[in-house]
């Protein structure tokens, strides 16, 4: 297909603008084109070093004819270079840069110059400096031909861009000084961006932070998620709980991102299955819809390489509006076809209790990796210039699977090879294979996602086909491994690594399974005939009487009353004649258990190396997760520990801390070489650094009391230690046990004098923050517990700021990013062994924050890295949580008088007239759903309220505290996904590092 080339420049200019637009796409006019199947950024860009501030280049515009400007674009891709002139970016032309696009690209009316107005212009100023960066990358790696990873991820928590982009270009000084003669402050202009809902918590966080690094250290490479248009929800807090809204975030334009109307690809849903005349498999009919390629630039750190979030968004063909019927007034069913599409991208992990639901989910999961795939194996098909070699495609190309949503690109990629490529299913297997990796994330087991088998037959049939025979394959290969010998070993294996649960097994592997059972028994039998010995005949005897328990009338009435209740002795008998009946009579069978698609076993069968996020974590997925595929395949399976980016985390969120470590190290290159974080430990004890370092972290808290005093109308005592738990609302992360401590530490002060308080307690203020999936209601009454808890401790005079309690509506990145420079304390505190690392409690270390945690996910390691003195660890182990699970259903379970008081103290009514016996209720009895303390609250209670002793202890101590505080800092290193991303390039996906010259 021919290059379709539309312009980014508008038909009227001013030559005087453009003379100081010194950076601006706009003022070079410079055309760009996307093809179809090649999603190539077609910009020009000049040279510099690696990590040389930036020369950006201006083509005069002062004495140049208008035609000639009009033919710029087409000189500049011909690579004649004129008369550019380099220069710096200063102040006065990012003022004009700002200028032409608050007039010449507006989003607003043209009377004022307010602050949203102003973000918009100065967004649109920062990305054209980007798009020039962006093309200059994918160029070069057209030009190279180079190997290329595609991360897909569901989510990607971006946060806002302007600060991180113009802090990575080292512009952030020229930007503040232009915005100030233009009347606005850069932090101001900064905070009118929403923040990107295309994400929730740590899988989003984390993806966001690896495209981070891979830009930062010039790893070729795309993001590739889906646009949706209400995110996952706005969180508002009432006086009932949690309340959601739809997100906006796009309601006013995004200034971030280009439409490439022309990378467009097809999805198909429903149909049917045929074999065509010759032999293949075709899919056809169904439901047909189109994705199409919003791009978003993604800037390394002191680099040219600016790598692209893909982020596809749904539609059809606008001759699917069925004008017969709308003009017939059936508006709704006219519309059907384009509202079926749309709805894809609406929300994030939509509700999936209903069959809607559902559908609407694995259509989200399809369309991720459908159009994905399409357009890399494009990209792959048009860099082999007319020349494919499919066998070279691995070589070419790493797919990352963040989680297991993505798990379709493995039958959609054999899919695309064997029936539009026409491959043999081993050439297809192999370069499947060699081409896919899976990240796991998780250990809980509703979080390895299973598919009804029905389902998606229903709405994918050619991939059922395909994991029907992947399955087979993968039997095979059990069989291969096992063998025959120990037919009840091999049963178990196939019933636990089986991409497909509860379906029949092929017949041939069926039929072997009844001749071993068959042999089995005649080996049992003979042995019964050859034995004539009193041993035998007590065989024998035990024989007869299991056949008698098979008959319902062998065993005696009462006796089997007796076995349904021995405690009613005295029973009425009429009572005993309807347990006669119930008994005699034969009860229906059970229905057959549902038919599964286990998409983690697909992950680990179609993929060439599976990673878990955190050394503990990856030790937990193959000795108990994947330990059966372990023992097949152990050389696919590896760690790689998570990490976030120091440039968002720490150097651009925390600049003051920033200053000071950068003074203390002697320079700022800690910034990409993390490890240099360590030598702060040469300066740990000096006083100077400790002042300073108290000062950064009280400058931080004093914005924080602020912005807490805005949301929630609560007022905070900024030298109070700032207490922080934020994160994702789930049991197991178990915010409850951090509030029953709260409650536990607010009943004791009520029983002291005001000076026994004093001098017993520190002076906390306890955050909160974090959101409650919306049909999770059992996570849904924790909130509401929390804001009661608030309500009645804010409000009580006898306490006043010795403690408070504050729940931040709707957290995202932005308030991480506020908060997170500000805490003190960072609880880290899910039950061990579930947690698979976590991200947010390496940017609390990065900044100085001392955690308060279990031995669960990363915690491990950042106990190790910062020292076991300056991490408050308590509670039960990883290898220790099934016994005490065992324990508690054997009823020998005995909880600590203070866990007991609490729950009464809770139950009294003194945080208001709410029932909390659902809530409570889950933390009591010894067995059934919902209760029993599945996630040992109860267990670990009296050993975290004992540890939050020794936190005030230590928080008295301001010199023992900040020594902490900095150990953690320089602890942190490791931490930083720049490690991280090293690893998966080096190990998983074979990318070279390729500076764009």
């Amino acid at each position: 297909m021919a290059a379709s080339s539309y312009s980014a420049t508008p038909t009227a200019m001013r030559a005087e603008t453009l003379t100081r637009c010194c950076y601006s796409t706009t003022s070079r006019l410079i055309g760009f084109s996307s093809l179809h199947t090649s999603s190539k950024l077609l910009f020009t860009t000049s040279s510099d070093s690696r990590r040389a501030k930036r020369s950006l280049y201006i083509k005069s515009a002062s004495s140049v004819p208008e035609q000639a400007l009009q033919d710029t674009s087409t000189r500049l891709d011909e690579g004649a270079s004129g008369d550019l002139v380099s220069f710096t970016p200063d102040a006065a032309s990012i003022a004009s840069s700002i200028k032409y696009h608050a007039e010449f690209t507006p989003a607003f009316s043209p009377e004022k110059f307010e602050l949203p107005k102003a973000f918009f212009a100065t967004a649109q100023s920062v990305r054209d400096a980007l798009i020039i960066n962006w093309n200059a990358t994918y160029d070069y790696y057209e030009k190279k031909n180079v190997k290329q990873a595609y991360y897909l991820s569901m989510e990607f928590l971006q946060g806002r861009a302007l600060l991180n982009a113009v802090g990575n270009l080292e512009l952030t000084g020229a930007y503040g000084e232009a915005l100030k003669k233009l009347g606005h402050d850069l932090e101001n202009v900064a905070s009118q961006e929403p923040d990107a809902a295309l994400g929730n918590g740590g899988l989003g966080r984390l993806a966001s932070c690896f495209l981070d690094s891979l830009a930062t250290l010039d790893y070729p490479a795309w993001g590739y998620g889906l646009r949706y248009k209400y995110g996952l929800f706005k969180q508002r807090i009432t006086k009932d709980g949690q309340e959601e809204v739809a997100e906006d975030w796009l309601e006013m334009g995004n200034p971030w991102e280009i439409v490439r109307n022309d990378v467009l690809y097809p999805v198909k849903f429903y149909g049917k299955v045929v074999t065509a005349s010759d032999g293949k498999r075709h899919w056809i009919g169904g439901e047909d819809i189109q994705a199409v390629a919003y791009d978003v630039p993604i800037p390394g750190y002191k680099t040219k390489t600016t790598i692209n979030l893909r982020l596809w968004s749904t539609k059809v063909a606008s001759e699917l509006l069925d004008l017969h019927a709308f003009n017939s007034g059936e508006h709704t069913a006219a519309c059907e076809a384009q509202s079926n599409a749309e709805k894809i991208c609406y929300i994030l992990y939509p509700g999936d209790e209903s069959a809607e639901g559902k559908i609407l989910r694995l259509k989200q999961q399809y369309t991720l990796c459908s159009a994905s795939l399409q357009d890399i194996v494009a990209q792959f098909e048009r860099r082999s210039q007319g020349q494919v070699k499919w066998d070279e495609f691995p070589e070419k190309v790493a797919v990352q699977m963040n989680d297991t949503h993505p798990t379709l690109c493995i039958p959609e990629l054999m899919r695309i090879l064997i029936d539009l490529k026409g491959m043999s299913w081993k050439e297809a297997w192999n370069i499947t294979q060699r081409t896919v990796a899976y990240t796991n994330h998780t250990v809980l087991p509703e979080a390895l996602e299973k598919w009804s088998y029905e389902l998606m037959q229903k709405l994918l049939p050619r991939h059922v086909e395909i994991i029907e025979m992947i399955d087979e394959q993968l039997v095979d290969d059990i069989l291969s491994k096992y063998g025959t010998s120990n037919p009840e070993i091999l049963v178990k294996k196939l019933n636990t690594m089986r991409i497909l649960e509860n379906i029949d097994l092929p017949a041939s592997v069926t039929d072997l399974l009844v001749k071993l059972q068959e042999n089995k028994a005649d080996d049992s039998s003979e042995s019964f005939e050859v034995d004539d010995s009193s041993e035998s005949l007590e065989a024998d005897d035990s024989s007869e009487s299991l056949e008698a328990d098979d008959s319902s009338e062998s065993l005696p009435i009462h006796d089997e009353a007796a076995l349904v209740d021995e405690d009613n002795e005295h029973e009425e008998e009429e009572d005993i004649e309807k347990k006669k009946d119930a008994i005699t009579e034969p009860s229906p069978p059970p229905p057959p258990p549902p038919k599964m698609v286990r998409m983690a076993n697909l992950c680990v069968v179609g993929g060439h190396a599976v990673n878990g996020v955190a050394e503990i974590h990856s030790e937990i997925v193959k000795e108990e997760v994947f330990n059966d595929f372990y023992e097949l395949w152990p050389e696919k399976f590896q760690n790689k520990t998570n990490g976030v980016t120091p440039r968002r985390w720490i150097r651009f969120c925390n600049p003051n801390l920033s200053d000071i470590i950068t003074k203390w190290i002697g320079t700022e290159d800690w910034v990409l070489k993390t490890e240099k974080l360590a030598e702060l430990r040469k300066f740990v004890d000096i006083e100077d650094l400790q002042i300073e370092w108290r000062r950064a972290k009280r400058s931080n808290k004093t914005k924080v009391a602020s912005f807490i005093k805005e949301k929630t109308g609560y007022s905070v005592n900024a030298d109070a230690m700032f207490d922080i738990q934020v994160k994702r609302i789930h049991e197991y992360k178990r915010q409850l046990l951090n509030i029953l401590g709260i409650v536990y530490r607010y009943k004791k002060m009520k029983e002291m004098t005001a000076v026994e308080r004093q001098a017993n307690y520190v002076p906390r203020v306890c955050i909160f923050g974090g959101k409650a999936f919306a049909t999770y209601v059992q996570a849904k009454r924790i909130v509401k517990f929390i804001t009661d808890v608030g309500a009645t401790i804010n409000h009580d005079p006898e306490i006043g700021d010795l403690l408070k309690v504050v729940f931040i509506p709707d957290y995202n990145v932005s308030v991480a990013e506020l908060l997170i420079p500000a805490s003190e304390l960072s609880q880290h505190i899910s039950t061990a062994g579930m947690e698979a690392s976590g991200t947010s409690n390496m940017k609390f270390a990065m900044n100085g924050c001392v955690l308060i945690g279990t031995l669960d996910g990363a915690n491990v390691e950042i106990r190790e890295e910062v020292g076991e003195d300056n991490f408050f660890l308590f509670g039960a182990e990883a290898h220790e949580v099934a016994a005490l699970r065992k324990e508690r259903a054997e009823g020998k379970f005995v909880p600590d008088k203070r866990f007991v008081e609490v729950k009464e103290f809770v139950r009294s009514g003194a945080f208001g007239s709410y029932n909390y016996d659902e809530l409570l209720g889950s933390l009591e009895g010894n067995e059934g759903f919902g209760r029993a303390d599945y996630f040992l609250v109860g267990k670990d209670f009296p050993s975290y309220i004992e540890c939050q002793e020794k936190v005030d202890e230590a928080y008295r101590d301001q010199k023992r505290w900040t020594r902490m505080s900095i150990l953690n800092t320089a602890g942190s290193y490791k931490f930083s996904s720049d490690r991280t991303i090293h690893e998966y390039a080096r190990d998983i996906w074979n990318v070279q590092h390729l500076e764009i010259p």
